[in-house]
């Protein structure tokens, strides 16, 4: 019976040992053949990568917002008189475009048009004012011409835990931080509060929320006036020609003209973790203009006057913003927002030589001003803003909201681009009062929104 055993182990050894050949025979070439796939895998890969990469390139992507909408508006003005339109009817249309040639970079733009139904460019002196400064020119009703309102490029690096961006063009800079929140719109560059205006300039970022959540640095650069001639723009014989001529060339200096009206900024958000978060920024603009009274006639009670550049401003804000009220405590405090923000200007006047009237002379010290520089004063003026608002979900799945702002007697921001017919209500020196109700109709692409202003 040993013997039998023994000859059994020996038989089931030798077995044994035969399979387990086998076996890494069968791993061996299975290691082989996903080699092989893993080889035509990447191929592959790289063929569509290639394919892709081709696509992008001949792929601009458009996006659409259209808006119809209906104001009401009334004004009262210091002297009494009241002016209103029971019916203004419009039309905006932005038409955004996408385009990245590769995975670095990126280039983004905007056409517009912005028109009052029944509305032709110069019918009823529509189109003489400030309609067009190149500041509002895509906020204002005009006609129905498209126009550039963002155009530039976006380039994005990193080095080791820091990215960067770069960019420069015609810049997002209208809709910023929590002014997107009542347009029910994705914030774009600027703080709302003291900035909303379009300018073409450029801008770089270091981003570092690799060791603080939401923490970057924005340096913004802008020019939002030039005073270059325009081409031939006095041209009728050559210039220095002996009779006639232009005294000036094309695309050159002009010293009668405006100065150029510069801008710097620094964006600093020190944190944003989704649900808190905090934004800084300080600017001065250089060179900005103002509106000087040049003459008086007493008996019409018409007054003339001369944009002049008239010194430099300053400005700074902080806000802070809540994405949600505490940690899941119910559906409607998650999907609250409550914001807070305090900002700063100061102008800093500069001389200015203007020819005015004996009765401009006369009406300014009527109305205790030696003279009308910037701020209505010959000295530098600070003025401050406080602005705070909540939005709230609604049993209609829609959104509701609040917000108020008062400003100081010498406060001014660069908010003439504020979505709102009668102006900013952000620019206020006083009080400014604001509801309104977001609703949407067919999921997120479809909505309705009802808004009270009073300011």
């Amino acid at each position: 019976m040993k013997k039998i055993v023994t000859l059994s182990a020996i038989a089931f050894l030798s077995t044994a040992a035969f399979a387990e050949t086998d076996v890494q025979k069968q791993i061996d070439e299975l290691k082989q053949k996903i080699e092989r796939l893993q080889q035509i895998n990447d191929k592959q890969d790289d063929r569509i990568s290639s394919v892709n990469a081709l696509a992008a390139q001949d792929n601009l992507k458009f996006d659409v917002d259209f808006r119809t909408a209906y104001d009401n508006l009334r004004y009262k003005t210091v002297s009494g008189e009241t002016y209103e339109n029971d019916a203004l009817y419009t039309n905006r249309l932005w038409l955004g475009m996408g385009y990245a040639p590769t995975k670095d970079m990126l280039f983004r733009g905007q056409l517009s048009f912005n028109k009052a139904f029944g509305a032709s460019y110069g019918q009823r002196a529509t189109g003489f004012g400030f309609d067009t400064f190149d500041w509002v020119l895509n906020e204002n009703l005009t006609d129905d011409t498209i126009k550039l309102r963002e155009a530039y490029w976006l380039w994005n690096l990193r080095t080791g835990t820091v990215a960067w961006t770069a960019s420069v063009g015609r810049r997002p800079a209208t809709n910023g931080y929590l002014v997107n929140l009542r347009d029910d719109d994705k914030a774009k560059s600027p703080m709302g509060h003291i900035i909303n205006m379009e300018f073409d300039g450029a801008s770089v970022a270091m981003k570092l929320d690799h060791y603080v959540p939401g923490m970057y640095f924005k340096l913004c650069l802008g020019r939002g006036l030039t005073n270059a001639t325009g081409w031939a723009s006095e041209a009728t014989q050559a210039v220095g020609a002996p009779v006639g001529g232009s005294s000036l060339p094309n695309y050159v200096e002009d010293d009668s003209n405006l100065d150029n009206v510069d801008m710097a900024g620094l964006i600093f958000q020190p944190y944003d973790d989704g649900q808190y978060a905090v934004m800084t920024k300080f600017y001065r603009g250089y060179n900005v203009p103002g509106m000087y009274l040049s003459d008086m006639d007493f008996g019409t009670g018409a007054r003339t006057y001369t944009m002049q550049s008239a010194g430099d401003m300053d400005g700074a804000a902080i806000s802070f913003k809540m994405d949600g009220v505490g940690d899941e405590i119910n559906d409607f405090l998650d999907e609250t927002i409550l914001f807070a923000s305090l900002a700063w200007s100061k102008s800093r006047t500069s001389d200015v030589s203007i020819s005015r009237t004996a009765n401009a002379q006369m009406a300014l010290s009527m109305m205790g001003m030696d003279a009308d520089s910037m701020m209505g004063s010959d000295e530098d003026k600070s003025g401050t803003s406080i602005w705070i608002g909540a939005q709230m979900p609604n049993l209609t799945g829609g959104k509701f909201g609040l917000e108020y702002n008062h400003g100081s007697k010498y406060w001014r921001p660069f908010t003439y681009g504020e979505d709102t017919m009668i102006g900013s209500k952000l620019a206020a020196r006083g009080d400014a009062y604001e509801a309104y109700w977001t609703q949407p109709i067919i999921d997120d692409v479809f909505s309705m929104q009802v808004r009270y202003t009073y300011i």
